[in-house]
């Protein structure tokens, strides 16, 4: 695995990031974020809007249903 440097965005991005699971370590790291959802075939919360990202429901299809409405 690449060792990966701290992110230089991190407070800038967490003074920003919407979601709402404040337990995730990941929040504040938008890269490790994107790459950890998009390999279980998800999207971040970040792109849902709040009122459906409060559901966890991350899947591409839940985004689909969201925009098509």
């Amino acid at each position: 695995m690449v060792e990966r440097k701290d992110c230089p965005n991190i407070q800038v991005n967490l003074q920003d990031c919407p979601c709402t699971y404040v337990g995730c370590d990941l929040r504040g790291k938008c890269c490790e974020c994107i790459r950890y959802h998009r390999e279980r075939g998800e999207l971040p919360g970040c792109l849902f809007p709040p009122e459906v990202e409060k559901t966890y429901d991350r899947t591409i299809k839940k985004f689909v249903e969201t925009c098509t409405k």
